[in-house]
Parts: C-alpha cells; structure tokens; sequence
C-alpha cells in the first residue's frame, strides 16, 4: 500500500506485478474502495501490472470538502499513472469508474489503449435524484440509504447471502462526504457527446439484474464507441466482479487477449 500527493488529495494506491507488466488499471464504484476487485485478481493472466487506488473521498485516501467535479476525479487520475509512468493500459472502470475512464480517454488517449465499461453511462441518473440523495447522505449519513444501495447492487440471491454484510459494511463505513462529493461529480456528467468521438477497443460489461445502471443503458454507451463490445452477465446486479467473478474474469481476459496485451 502506497500514497502519492497529487497536490490537493493523497491517493491510497496498490501496483501488483512486474514493473514492465502489461498495465491494467482498475477503478471501483461509488461507495466502495480498491478491495472490490479482489475477487477477480487471482483470475488474471500472470505477469500483468495490475494498478488500483482509492479515489478521492473513499478508502484510505484523503477527503476534501466537496462537492467534487467529474474533472478532479479524472485529473486524480491522470495525475497518478504518469506518476507511476504508465501509458497504453488497458482501463477498467466499473459505474463511476467507468465515468472516469470516459473521461480520461477523451483527454489523453495516449495513457490508454484499450476501456472495460462495466456497469456504467455516459449519463447515469439526473441532478434531482442526485441532489436528493445527498441531502440524505448529509442528513442521516450513507447508513440511512445503504438498504436501498443493497438492492440496487445486487440480486435477490445474493442479498441473502452472508457476504452481504462485507458489502454493506463496506459502503457505511465510506466518509459521507467522499460519497457526496462524487455524487455531485455523478451528477453533474454528460458524457454523451465526447465519448461518442471515441475510437478504441472497448468492452461493456452489464449486469441482468443492476438497478443503478440497467443493461441498456450500458450497452446504448458502449455502442457510441464503433466497434465496441458488449456482454450481459445474468445473476448479477450492479457490481458482477462480486456476484459472478468466475464469468467477469474470464470475459475480461479474452478482452485482454483481443487487444494483444497479454
């Protein structure tokens, strides 16, 4: 575990592999912290150079005073691969991840070869929705709406199951202001129109049963990049590398191996 000062946030970030591994960078949703991808690491091709970090406001990273814009969460990022010396990944961003990866790509192409949107839109929600779940998160902090994030996230199987309580426990125990923040950056992006100009490999991966980020709404994203790919994992809702790690890997590494980079 390591920390790196991009001027106005410190970053928790963690490299496994070898230094001249392929570079594959993972972003996590909102309310969640660089562990989401724990169960899908062990999956990968060996030899990768596998780059994860909290975003601002979540994990191990610091938390400054929201709210915050979509452009700090991209330019957190930007700042932190060049510090690590990465270019031509492979980007995976899952929901708000995913926001970033967009971002990022259409600002520097030259740090990316390859985006996985998974569970993710150009647009995803509206202000109003937004607005009025920050005034929960500030009113009654992120445990008055974490039931309701549950549902959203995961399928009726799996929401009776006991690995529930590490998701839950997870996601309290996120600063609500770090969750507030990137809310407001959530809500105020439009990604429609840039991405559209993208030109890159690209995977989208849904969920059947996500009640953030339903399966048209990934795949009408995914298709405003020519070319792009698309798969639907079934049982699983907003977070499959959770729910169907088995399938999220194995989709994912046939991504891997399609772009030449493993």
């Amino acid at each position: 575990m390591q920390v790196f000062d991009t001027g106005d946030v410190r970053l928790h970030y963690r490299v496994d592999g070898p230094n001249d591994g392929a570079p594959v960078v993972f972003v996590n949703s909102l309310g969640t912290d660089m562990r989401l991808w724990d169960p899908i690491l062990p999956l990968l091709p060996k030899g990768l150079r596998v780059i994860r970090f909290d975003k601002r406001g979540h994990g191990l990273s610091t938390c400054p005073s929201g709210p915050y814009s979509m452009g700090s969460l991209i330019t957190d990022t930007e700042k932190l691969l060049d510090f690590l010396g990465v270019q031509a990944c492979v980007f995976v961003g899952l929901s708000i991840g995913g926001m970033i990866a967009q971002g990022l790509a259409v600002k520097r192409l030259d740090l990316i070869r390859a985006v996985v949107l998974s569970n993710t839109a150009a647009k995803i929600g509206n202000p109003s929705m937004w607005d009025e779940r920050i005034a929960q998160v500030k009113e009654g902090g992120i445990e008055s709406l974490a039931d309701a994030v549950m549902e959203r996230w995961f399928s009726p199987a799996f929401r009776n199951s006991p690995e529930i309580e590490i998701w839950r426990n997870m996601l309290v125990r996120q600063p609500d202001d770090g969750y507030a923040g990137c809310s407001a950056a959530i809500s105020g992006t439009d990604f429609y129109t840039p991405t559209s100009g993208l030109r890159l490999p690209c995977l989208g991966i849904a969920g059947s049963e996500d009640g953030s980020t339903p399966p048209d709404l990934v795949r009408e994203t995914t298709d405003l990049i020519p070319g792009s790919k698309f798969h639907l994992i079934r049982k699983a809702g907003h977070l499959p590398c959770v729910e169907q790690p088995q399938e999220f890997a194995q989709v994912l590494n046939d991504f891997l191996k399609g772009v030449g980079h493993v």
